[in-house]
């Protein structure tokens, strides 16, 4: 890797990548890298940072990643059959157009070999500390820095900005008796690839995103799919296709019809948020046709009862698949919705007391979400962490910014999922909103800006009064939406132009501020 050009304060120095595991924890003198903004994260939040800093002539930055290529989700869920359920056109960052896409719905692949060619076109890669997993984060309150510890050195930083993303780390419910399984037992998001899974007897638990798209993958491979559910997720049909030669070549020498397409795309799906975010009522005409769509490919009513969610469609994310359900139908497929009791050796025990023979779990079971693990390593000015600050329901002022962490932004964080359309347009608004800081920090000479308490305060009632009347809060299901206090801390409540004004600008007075300390004047 080359080595980054850095700004360096008088009598420091930067040092290059392959140095960084011989830094001390000392001064400028003992190699810690210094620079003005740290990123987090090579997924679309980090890398879209990195660039837009790039296209605003800001280079004085560093982005951490813990492993060895760039691209976050989309680099570790490697499971048979991943894709994306938004369409291609739209799952794109909007200033980094791809006229390339081979499909309608993007396969995993080929977001990878996207976000890859992003870092080298963008010219962002140089800047990537590749293998620097971050330990610990703290607001150093005299330095008026952040001190940042990976498992290969130390950053110091006037901003940190925080791009993990919400689907990073998996998460394993604690079933009785699994640590005894003398069988292969992995998680989606962390696919054995050298395992062979054929003429086997494989566990899925979990029906959520994941299990959807790698169930009928396997089917036709393993002697027996024994699935365990314990919701019924909403399907609707995947309306995926080639995107043709022609297409392709067309948005390549004329990309107003490719931005054409993703506008209508992004309007259409916005649609969809009337349903979700003000007239749950609205979500029967969905309902309607997943329950169709069912219909059409389960004709066994035991099983299609089985199959049939009894809460309202989007209360829980809405799946989009048409050779899920037909897999179930196969002979060596069981749906089993009895809850685990325990794993044993070589079988899981349901509530039933049937004993299921395995040779193989795969969890489908998510992400840790409501309880971000970077919260636990995060340090604000009163040395307190995210996760002891947030106490079990996260919160931010328009998702980024946290009272009394200054200089810290989180992407994608609390209250900006959606259920309804495409996480990249919540990523470039939150990307532009830190542009916006910086400029305003830089105009006004400031050091350090902290929101406001109040402000934050008052912003979170707002988003929980409107959350009140949402299909997640009223539509009669639990969902990793919702934390362990019972409140949803996740979810957008609204349109995403909506948000988007919200951060156009970053309003100063929403935040308690500090000058620069100037330098002493010359003799």
């Amino acid at each position: 890797m080359s080595t980054t050009t850095v700004r360096v304060p008088p009598g420091e120095r930067a040092i290059d990548d392959h140095a960084v595991p011989g830094v001390s924890d000392g001064d400028g003198d003992g190699g810690v890298w210094r620079v003005r903004v740290a990123i987090v994260g090579t997924g679309f939040s980090g890398l879209g940072m990195a660039i837009r800093l790039q296209q605003a002539g800001i280079e004085d930055y560093v982005v951490l990643e813990r492993a060895d290529d760039v691209g976050g989700t989309w680099r570790d869920n490697t499971y048979p059959g991943a894709a994306c359920d938004v369409p291609s056109h739209l799952y794109s960052f909007s200033f980094a157009p791809n006229p390339n896409w081979t499909r309608t719905f993007s396969r995993q692949a080929e977001i990878e070999t996207y976000l890859r060619e992003c870092a080298e076109r963008h010219r962002v890669s140089s800047h990537v500390l590749y293998g620097h997993e971050v330990t610990d984060a703290r607001w150093v309150e005299d330095e008026r820095r952040w001190h940042v510890s990976t498992s290969r050195g130390r950053v110091v930083a006037e901003v940190l900005v925080a791009g993990m993303g919400p689907l990073t780390e998996p998460s394993i419910p604690p079933l009785p008796g699994l640590d005894r399984f003398q069988g292969t037992v992995f998680h989606s998001a962390r696919w054995d690839h050298q395992h062979d899974l054929a003429g086997e007897r494989v566990a899925v638990i979990g029906t959520g995103a994941s299990a959807i798209q790698l169930v009928p993958q396997i089917q036709p491979l393993v002697g027996e799919l024994q699935l365990y559910q314990r919701t019924a997720p909403w399907i609707v049909p995947r309306s995926d296709r080639p995107i043709t030669a022609a297409e392709r070549l067309l948005y390549r020498h004329l990309p107003l019809a490719q931005r054409a397409v993703r506008s209508g795309i992004y309007w259409w799906l916005e649609l969809r948020a009337l349903g979700m975010t003000r007239h749950p009522r609205l979500m029967k005409v969905a309902e309607l046709a997943a329950k169709l769509h069912l219909r059409r490919q389960v004709a066994d009513p035991e099983l299609r009862a089985k199959l049939t969610p009894s809460y309202t469609i989007g209360c829980k994310r809405v799946l989009i698949s048409n050779d899920y359900h037909p897999a179930l139908t196969r002979e060596n497929a069981n749906v089993i919705t009895e809850s685990i009791d325990e794993v044993r050796d070589h079988s899981i025990v349901t509530a039933d007391g049937i004993e299921h023979e395995v040779d193989t779990i795969i969890f489908g079971t998510g992400f840790h979400v409501t309880d971000a693990p970077y919260a636990k390593l995060v340090r604000g000015a009163d040395g307190r962490t995210l996760e002891e600050t947030w106490n079990g329901s996260m919160e931010a002022y328009l998702g980024t910014t946290v009272a009394g962490f200054p200089n810290l932004f989180i992407m994608i964080g609390p209250n900006t999922g959606l259920g309804h359309t495409s996480m990249t347009i919540m990523i470039e608004a939150h990307l532009e909103y830190v542009l916006d800081a910086l400029r305003t920090m830089d105009e006004a000479g400031l050091a350090t800006v902290d929101v406001r308490p109040e402000v934050q305060a008052s912003y979170n009632d707002e988003v929980q009064s409107a959350m009140r009347h949402t299909v997640w809060n009223r539509g009669g299901c639990a969902s990793w939406y919702v934390d362990a206090n019972g409140r949803n801390s996740t979810l957008w409540p609204s349109f995403t132009f909506r948000f988007r004004e919200r951060t156009r600008r970053f309003r100063l007075e929403d935040y308690s501020v500090r000058s620069r300390v100037a330098a002493p004047a010359a003799d």
